[in-house]
């Protein structure tokens, strides 16, 4: 340090360091960079000629043209000359196409792939099938599945062949309603008695559940099955044995669709006529032996005419009842199945529409009261355990008071003859 530094007051004859000053900031050199290296991609993408830039590439060394040759092409396509950059080859002429397909179709015999054991290095050719394999059989079977065999539950004379199996049909004035009916019989000393018909349906997709209603219901109350039981020809049977009447539930629209879809081949208010019939047909020949069809869901559907009445026309021409569950209070089947000469009937009380125990006992002490009050009260419930078990408590009971019990058919509304 120098003596002047010591004796010179503060802040005089200082003198300022000169720091190197750049021309541009850094952020603008980065920019600059940026921008020249998007400038040279462009002018590469104008000046290449390249038409296959940027696409996946691989250069295979094979003979096309002789390959081409001795399956019988006439003009074989030009092959590009090794050296020229990548071209696209996009298969033989028009003309050629045709003569070399055949040709390939009978020099292939199927593939052939070699399996390694990782663990031992055990080398196993096995040779996969062509498309020509496939026996025209298998894939009749793979696309038409097979269609339900004739009922042992059904007359003959009242099935009708379409595409999705056998259907009823009214045969020399012979009606599915008519025949497949359970005979009432009453006592001489009961002829004027208040009658009370049940229908309990969802039957045929739980068997325990079907078995039990089957056994532990008398004979009069009417079971509706669903048509996506598992082997429902044998369900029916069984009940029909057991003097119960048949009735299918067809699956309808209800009001929250698809978010609760009663299943496959349901009828909806989107589809033309012709197709819900087609859907109608489809459910028809799940099984036979019933007398009738009725909702299963369907508070949508039931309320819109022009497609609900195509249907009610549908069950008239075939000679069977229609009945109402009562689960819509705006259905139009009424209205609809007068229109059209078709047997309707339609429950009163829905038996299980509150869950409680104790609700359903008052749901039938009300079935009661409107059976005296009318002569005739028709009930529906669901086949629950619960609702299984009750009604055939109160069935045993229901003699002793004065009741009837009687099938659908003897509550349906008769058409004019």
């Amino acid at each position: 340090m120098a003596a002047d530094d010591l004796t010179t007051p503060l802040g005089q004859n200082v003198t300022k360091k000169r720091t190197l000053a750049l021309p541009i900031a850094a952020p603008q050199a980065i920019v600059g960079a940026l921008g020249l290296f998007l400038g040279l991609v462009v002018l590469w993408t104008v000046v290449a000629d390249d038409p296959l830039g940027g696409e996946p590439m691989v250069v295979v060394s094979t003979d096309l043209r002789g390959a081409a040759m001795s399956k019988g092409a006439e003009s074989p396509a030009p092959l590009p000359e090794s050296g020229t950059g990548p071209h696209r080859y996009d298969g033989p002429p028009p003309g050629a196409a045709a003569a070399t397909e055949p040709a390939a179709a009978e020099a292939s015999p199927g593939h052939t792939v070699t399996i390694i054991d990782g663990s031992s290095g055990k080398r196993e050719e096995v040779r996969l099938p062509s498309p020509s394999d496939v026996k025209p059989a298998a894939k009749t079977a793979a696309t038409n599945p097979a269609k339900p065999a004739v009922s042992p539950n059904a007359d003959p004379r009242l099935l009708e062949t379409t595409r999705h199996g056998s259907i009823p049909k009214v045969a020399d004035g012979a009606r599915p309603a008519d025949v497949y009916a359970k005979p009432v019989n009453t006592p001489a000393a009961k002829a004027d008695a208040p009658r009370i018909a049940l229908v309990v349906g969802g039957l045929g997709i739980a068997v325990a559940g079907t078995a039990d209603a089957i056994s532990k219901l008398p004979g009069p109350v009417t079971l509706a099955f669903t048509p996506y039981g598992n082997d429902p020809d044998r369900l029916v049977a069984q009940a029909r044995n057991s003097g119960h009447e048949i009735v299918l539930q067809v699956p309808m629209e209800p009001f929250d669709y698809p978010d609760n879809d009663p299943g496959p081949q349901t009828l909806l208010t989107s589809l033309a006529p012709d197709q819900n019939l087609d859907r109608l047909h489809w459910l028809m020949s799940r099984f036979q032996g019933y007398v009738g069809i009725s909702n299963y869901m369907g508070a949508r559907f039931t309320t819109s005419e022009p497609v609900f009445a195509p249907v009610l026309r549908e069950a008239a021409k075939r000679g069977l009842i229609y009945f109402d569950d009562g689960s819509s209070p705006r259905s139009l089947a009424g209205q609809i199945a007068g229109a059209n000469n078709l047997p309707f009937a339609k429950a009163d009380i829905v038996l299980d529409a509150a869950p409680m125990p104790a609700d359903m006992e008052r749901a039938l002490s009300r079935l009661e009261a409107l059976a005296r009050d009318r002569g005739m009260a028709i009930g529906f419930a669901a086949a629950s355990p619960g609702a299984v078990d009750r009604i055939a408590k109160w069935a045993k009971a229901a003699n002793t008071r004065g009741f009837v019990l009687v099938p659908l058919s003897a509550a349906a509304a008769k058409p004019k003859a």
